[in-house]
């Protein structure tokens, strides 16, 4: 399923083809889910970064593994995107350190 090989962008045949799914069916889940927006080239062609085949991926295990319709699925996403949204990540929890310790060293 996952291929050895790393790029920055791949096709929507490549992605298929790693998804086990057909082409027509990541251009349907493109209109259903708000979150994926693959971007295309001057050709008009879809090109994926490994952030939408993230996506796709829980896309597919919530429809295909954890047997969630459409609408099921986009409202889980949503919930995810909304707690992501309020919850701080740990990135931005040890930037925030880093400037309290290095005040506090200024201050000593």
């Amino acid at each position: 399923m996952a291929s050895d090989i790393k790029k920055l962008y791949y096709s929507i045949g490549e992605v298929a083809d790693m998804l086990e799914v057909e082409a027509h069916v990541l251009r349907y889940w493109e209109t259903e889910f708000r979150q994926l927006k693959p971007r295309k080239n001057r050709a008009g062609r879809r090109t994926y970064r490994q952030a939408d085949i993230d996506l796709l991926l829980v896309i597919k295990r919530l429809l295909k593994g954890d047997k969630y319709t459409i609408e099921g699925a986009r409202q889980v996403l949503d919930r995810t995107e909304r707690e992501e949204l309020l919850a701080p990540t740990a990135k931005e929890e040890l930037l925030e350190l880093r400037g309290f310790l290095e005040r506090l060293l200024d201050d000593i």
